[in-house]
């Protein structure tokens, strides 16, 4: 036990009570340079969780900062606001965001992910705008394993249950297994809304006597701490800190949504900002040192809902569905009418000052007096570069000979093992669960690459998806990197969208160990050449570090949220064949890589090699062939190669259409295998009528990219190369129903 202070009822604090803490000796003597003083136990919390890596970024903003932040279509880049804004014409903005909830999933995997929805979901309508979209990735264990299908099913349900209730449509999203995250799963939560140009809200604190007050649920004791549990890798005591998870009402969820836009609209807020990571503690001090102003607060006026509670407890509660408004003055029981009409809190727990410092009291005592630019990043937060050092398994991988292995007997086999592999299969099981239709939105639902959202009123909708392979960032960091872009960028493009911004959730093991490092910093290097490559700004999103266990470390795992738009949604694209007698066309080249391939991993058991090379400026005019022929309205059908290589694509393509194939590939010289389940990047299948398919090679061949007419569409099976004969009907079944069986286990 911490010794007292002596005559008070806090622990002294002292740099053992520090290191407790999470901070470091050097960012303890920081603390007390920035006080002039020991710091007392409330403003050490408040340190504490501010310059977690959760809040501070302190280990990953030096490298953040060199992605593009500028460009393109956007309105508000990364770390402006609480999310990104990207103008999509109309008079209409889209502001959208991801972040992970991975800690708080892997011991409380309902909430965890309940409230991960929740957070990201205040991120955008802070903004002002509605919530129109839920996207998540998810990253398990060996779905065999029966703790692995434990937390599966309690993530899925918290995804289902929050965003069911809320209102909000999950409209897409991917879902990978694999040994290395059984420990610590990988729960990625993205939200998308729109709002008019020009009406968006801020997350600032101005003007120096405007009230401060919280609004939403009453505080309680759960989620303390949960910004720095984030920041801390997963260990045998994790589950004791079962607490740090916070626990969410999507009901009053929902009623905070109407009421702060509602607020917004009035014209009485001059800024506004979700209670998330650090609750009181965060809001307070960013919007403060984002207004170059202070706040003056006083505990005693938050709503509890929990007796005893300390004035740490209140500060660093991460409790649910609550809001910081700082509202002009004179108009407060306006904006109280508002929240109150709505069955919430509205309480004035302060006010705005000149000074520049959060000034704290409870029962009459100040308990915490900071300069609030002192707490945040760009402020006097702490930033590192850290020691980094290429992995010693590259070397092992890398000299991965391919010939080496043995070559299948019977490639159809092949094909049907890969369709019932978990990260190929069919997730109908996960977004069967999920109400994809309320709001009336969602156009192309689980039928094309990525999702379709009707913009209403426009004719225009949004494309949305989700991506990472963190195979290949594992074995190739900065091509991994850049295929996580270029993969959710060809994902829209097969929707018929053009590709505007992405927001990232960047997953990764310990800074502070150098392999881990190298990988960050060399996935954020090809990350930021992608989107500099296809003008796709950065407008936010998450750092998410020590994900690891005692046992392993995740693979990086760079998860990219892609925002793309189709002018006329009636030209929309599904990926499914669609007519007898349509040709198929095989835009890009085949080189039968396997490097990193489900096929190596699956039917022979080895992640070895190097990520599939790419090449940006191909993978460019690739999605411009794709996007004239979809404008001309050519295209009946696209659907990009990717894992399982172009056997799978080809049989997804006969599965989403109901029809069968008959295919000459036409790859000779080429290892059959190699040919049919090599993942080289930048493929994409179309389908086309027959007399458009001409129109179709003329286009690809002004944009200097390879095109092939490899078959027709017909038929009730899936024919390749004399080597593969199928009965749809068999695909289908392999397909549809490979995880829902499992989970019956």
């Amino acid at each position: 036990m911490p010794r007292l202070a002596e005559g008070q009822n806090e622990p002294f604090v002292d740099l053992e009570l520090a290191k407790k803490h999470g901070l470091t000796e050097a960012e303890y003597e920081r603390i007390k340079e920035y006080l002039g003083r020991i710091p007392t136990y409330t403003e050490l919390g408040i340190y504490s969780v501010m310059w977690s890596e959760h809040c501070s970024y302190k280990n990953s903003i030096a490298l953040i900062k060199t992605l593009p932040r500028t460009g393109g279509r956007l309105l508000v880049g990364a770390g402006e606001e609480n999310a990104g804004l990207v103008d999509i014409g109309d008079g209409l903005a889209v502001a959208f965001k991801i972040e992970s909830h991975n800690h708080p999933s892997a011991v409380e995997p309902y909430q965890g992910a309940a409230t991960g929805v929740g957070g990201i979901m205040r991120d955008i309508f802070t903004m002002g705008a509605r919530p129109v979209a839920s996207l998540n990735s998810l990253r398990f264990g060996d779905l065999q394993d029966g703790h692995t299908r434990g937390l599966f099913k309690g993530v899925v349900k918290g995804i289902g249950d929050y965003g069911n209730s809320f209102g909000v449509p999950t409209v897409a999203g991917e879902v990978y297994f694999d040994p290395c995250y059984q420990d610590n799963p990988l729960v990625n939560a993205m939200a998308v809304g729109v709002v008019k140009v020009g009406e968006w809200a801020s997350a600032v604190a101005r003007g120096a006597g405007n009230p401060v007050m919280i609004v939403g649920s009453s505080t309680g004791r759960d989620g303390i701490h949960g910004a720095t549990f984030a920041s801390e890798e997963i260990s045998e005591a994790s589950e004791a800190k079962r607490p740090s998870v916070q626990v969410g009402d999507p009901f009053t969820e929902k009623l905070l949504l109407e009421a702060s836009l509602e607020a917004i609209r009035s014209g009485y807020v001059v800024g506004i900002q979700d209670m998330g990571a650090a609750g009181i503690t965060c809001s307070t001090s960013e919007m403060s040192a984002k207004g170059k102003s202070g706040m003056r607060v006083d505990l005693d006026k938050v709503p509890a809902r929990e007796t005893g509670m300390t004035a740490y407890e209140l500060m660093l509660s991460e409790s649910q569905e609550r809001m910081l408004v700082v509202v002009e003055a004179g108009h407060e029981e306006d904006v109280r009418k508002i929240f109150r009409k709505w069955d919430l809190h509205a309480e004035i727990m302060g006010e705005v000052t000149e000074a520049g410092r959060l000034e704290i009291s409870y029962r009459g005592k100040v308990v915490a007096d900071v300069p609030a630019d002192s707490l945040v990043l760009g402020g006097g937060a702490p930033v590192y570069k850290r020691e980094s050092r290429m992995p010693a398994y590259l070397e092992k991988t890398r000299s991965f000979d391919p010939g080496t292995i043995e070559e299948p007997g019977n490639l159809g086999d092949v094909l049907l093992r890969l369709l019932e592999s978990p990260n190929i299969a069919s997730k109908s099981w996960v977004y069967e669960q999920y109400d994809s239709m309320v709001r009336t939105n969602n156009v192309v639902l689980a039928r094309g690459d990525a999702a379709v959202v009707l913009v209403k009123e426009t004719g225009k909708a949004l494309s949305l998806k989700t991506d990472c392979n963190g195979r290949y960032v594992y074995l190739s960091p900065r091509v991994g990197g850049m295929i996580a872009v270029a993969e959710s960028a060809r994902n829209v493009v097969c929707t018929g969208a053009r590709p505007l911004a992405i927001t990232n959730c960047l997953n990764f093991g310990n800074p502070y160990k150098p392999e881990v490092y190298w990988q960050f910093e060399q996935a954020v290097a090809g990350i930021g050449e992608a989107c500099r490559h296809f003008n796709t700004p950065v407008t936010g999103g998450n750092v998410s570090f020590y994900n690891e266990s005692p046992y392993t470390s995740v693979y990086p795992t760079p998860v990219i949220g892609m925002l793309g738009l189709i002018d006329d949604v009636a030209k929309a694209l599904t990926l499914g064949f669609q007519k007898d007698g349509d040709v198929i066309v095989l835009l890009g080249m085949t080189k039968g890589h396997v490097g990193g391939s489900e096929y190596l991993a699956l039917i022979h058991s080895k992640v070895l090699g190097e990520a599939p090379p790419i090449d940006l400026a191909y993978e460019s005019r690739l999605h411009e062939v794709v996007l004239e022929g979809a404008a001309a309205g050519l295209l009946a059908s696209a659907h990009d190669c990717a894992e399982g290589g172009l056997a799978v694509t080809l049989a997804e393509c006969c599965i989403g259409g109901e029809i069968g194939a008959g295919i000459d590939s036409g790859l000779v010289g080429i290892r059959p295998d190699f040919a049919l389940f090599g993942e080289d990047q930048s493929r994409i299948i179309v389908s086309a009528r027959a007399e458009n398919g001409i129109a179709i090679l003329r286009i690809a061949k002004k944009h200097a990219v390879d095109a092939t007419v490899i078959g027709r569409v017909g038929g009730d099976q899936l024919l390749i190369d004399g080597r593969i004969a199928l009965k749809v009907g068999e695909l289908q079944q392999k397909y549809n129903l490979a995880i829902a069986e499992r989970m019956k286990e």
